[in-house]
């Protein structure tokens, strides 16, 4: 099954304290590096006060570009730590702000990669993954009179082989879409014929990269 880097449902906001110092870490699913720039525009304006807002992003459907910055820590003690997290957690599309009130006792180099790596690594552990794979899609058409117990099947099968169901179409019939691994196409042309007595075959259409959410 061909995986591409994840990111994450929706924005999560987590702080930890480090020698009285703040570290607020705020972390955003983003479709574009203008995306990411409104919401580093939006954290910087909410917290004026703060001593840094440092930055890491990465972007793009294969993770290929990425951007850091230390706002005005020592060089390579914010920005590249919390970006090697957002890399070695396999992550994209994600911006993570880390907002630190100083807290009067200086850390040291060692020390604030560490808070800054933590900081965003903390948060990564309490939000909702969204995982990307190269899905292919197949339709359905089922008569109405089945569709029920057909969705039922479905949303069992899907969540055993890495699938995903997407939106029933109804119209003469109603079309379940299910977005397959390659691997499972023959696994479900051979389901659907057993639920059908071999009246159903999938229809096979494009393959993309499709969200899975965790």
């Amino acid at each position: 099954m061909a995986e591409y880097p994840a990111t994450i449902a929706r924005r999560v906001d987590h702080e930890i304290e480090i020698k009285r110092s703040r570290f607020i870490t705020h972390l955003q699913p983003v479709g574009s590096v203008d995306e990411a720039d409104a919401f580093i525009a939006e954290i910087r304006k909410q917290h004026w006060d703060a001593r840094h807002n440092c930055v890491a992003m990465v972007t793009g459907a294969t993770g290929d570009q990425a951007r850091s910055s230390d706002d005005g820590e020592p060089s390579g003690t914010a920005g590249v730590p919390m970006l090697e997290v957002l890399r070695r957690r396999g992550m994209t599309d994600l911006v993570a702000v880390v907002t630190r009130y100083f807290g009067g006792v200086k850390l040291g180099a060692g020390g604030l990669v560490r808070a800054y790596g933590n900081a965003v690594s903390e948060t990564l552990d309490r939000a909702r993954i969204v995982h990307r794979r190269a899905l292919t899609h197949a339709a359905i058409a089922v008569p109405h009179a089945d569709a029920g117990r057909v969705d039922h099947l479905l949303r069992d099968w899907v969540s055993q082989h890495g699938s995903v169901l997407d939106d029933v179409a109804y119209a003469d019939a109603a079309t379940f879409a299910v977005w397959v691994p390659a691997a499972e196409l023959d696994a479900l042309d051979a389901d659907v014929a057993a639920w059908t007595s071999g009246a159903l075959t999938p229809v096979r259409g494009e393959t993309r990269v499709v969200d899975v959410i965790a």
